[in-house]
């Protein structure tokens, strides 16, 4: 009880002083401390009008220039921390005495070569344009057998957003039976925590997800190993140079990675349809044109907005010196709108010529492994959505998810047209 105690004494303390920071202009603080239901972009511009690299009293430099941005991704000089480099108080899961394994701390996302490589290179051929053509039909099926579920009103996220990827990735990784609303909550915690936990009942909700988490997979490994399958997980079960911590932050990572990132595409692609006629009218005409809004999306809206990246030695950017080791966080979703590469940038404009130049995906050796099912499963989606209900319509307000490295909505209300419509209005929760 007395570390619980400290815990949230610390917590306490470093929100005072985030506020603190942020309410006297500091870049990092504002970021940061942020509300996570409010619109990020007005503070990712001011950090653009501040210079290609800005120093932040949080101890850290940010940029939103997407040449800079691109360059640091690919730079082998410059490598990943964990994300909990950035939390404002310690998240490390501690329970009974026993460290849980947390895919964002320990997986391959975090590694830097050689082990990156050698344990990406293990997952990688389940993600290649070949292997995704092979999903291509069970994403199309999954996408209309929960449309055929859902009623006249729904929960776009709850109901379709988040039970199609959950479906797909527990498929292709051979988990039978997955419980969508248990990986759901389990994905929610660990993404959640990508900004530091607030208090202490977040920590806990983070410690419980990843207890309940690793015991299913442990299970599964077990099962996988007595009865190997065509899958993911199989492959990974029966190797004998993977730690068992390796194995199940590897797991981890691809089932939360692999259905997370399409929940929040999905929403945020549909938040932009229904806010856009002229968009809503092409899609409904032409359902091809649904990979063009998928791409649009993830240049205006992407589901991650920023990383990090740390130099291995002393540099200089831009005439900024930056020491060894201190994080450089790279305002993805600001480089995607920076003027100096896309035109006309904060307009929603599907088909653009310059709309594939965005890092919504990040670049380099981290270039998200799952890009091309993404893409996949967010143009099924809206194909299937508008395809069956073109008069779709809100349905009530937004809410969105309380993070701010993760943007997407938590609860998003639908009609398909037969009932009154309500105007699209994001609120805090």
């Amino acid at each position: 009880m007395p570390s619980a105690l400290k815990n949230a004494s610390l917590l306490l303390l470093a929100r005072t002083l985030v506020r603190a920071q942020a309410a006297l202009g500091d870049p990092g603080a504002r970021l940061f401390g942020l509300d996570p239901t409010r619109d990020p972009y007005p503070d990712y511009e001011r950090v653009r009008r501040r210079g290609t690299v800005v120093r932040s009293r949080m101890g850290v430099y940010l940029t939103a220039d997407h040449a800079l941005c691109r360059r640091l991704l690919r730079d082998p000089d410059y490598g990943v921390l964990p994300a909990s480099t950035l939390a404002i108080a310690d998240s490390t899961a501690e329970a009974g005495g026993r460290r849980l394994v947390n895919p964002v701390d320990e997986s391959f996302l975090v590694r830097n070569p050689p082990d990156h490589t050698r344990l990406r290179r293990l997952v990688a051929p389940w993600f290649t344009p070949r292997g995704l053509r092979a999903q291509q039909e069970t994403v199309e099926r999954v996408v209309e057998a929960y449309l055929d579920e859902v009623g006249p009103t729904f929960d776009l996220v709850g109901d379709f957003a988040a039970r199609v990827p959950i479906q797909v990735i527990a498929d292709l990784l051979g988990v039978p039976g997955a419980d969508h609303v248990a990986f759901a909550r389990w994905g929610s915690a660990i993404v959640n925590a990508l900004d530091g936990v607030r208090d202490m009942k977040e920590m806990r909700a983070l410690h419980d997800a990843l207890r309940e988490f690793e015991a299913f997979l442990d299970d599964l490994i077990a099962h996988r190993r007595r009865h190997p399958g065509d899958d993911v997980v199989s492959a990974l079960a029966i190797r004998d140079d993977l730690s068992r911590d390796d194995l199940i932050a590897t797991t981890e990572l691809l089932l939360v990675a692999g259905f997370e990132t399409t929940v929040n595409l999905i929403g945020n692609a549909v938040l932009a349809v229904l806010g856009d006629p002229e968009v809503r009218d092409r899609l409904v005409a032409d359902p091809a044109h649904a990979e063009a809004v998928i791409e649009e999306t993830l240049r205006l809206d992407p589901p991650v907005q920023y990383t990090v990246r740390v130099p291995f030695r002393p540099v200089v950017l831009e005439g900024v010196d930056i020491p060894r080791g201190v994080p450089i966080v790279l305002v993805l979703a600001g480089a995607n709108r920076d003027p100096a590469v896309f035109e006309d940038p904060h307009r929603f404009r599907p088909g653009r010529p310059d709309g594939h130049e965005h890092l919504a995906f990040s670049s380099g050796i981290h270039y998200c492994l799952g890009a091309g099912l993404a893409r996949m499963e967010g143009a099924a989606a809206l194909r299937g959505l508008f395809g069956r209900f073109p008069g779709l319509r809100a349905a009530g307000r937004v809410r969105r998810r309380p993070s701010r490295v993760i943007r997407g909505a938590a609860r998003f209300p639908v009609t398909t047209g037969v009932e009154k419509v309500h105007p699209i209005v994001e609120t805090i929760s």
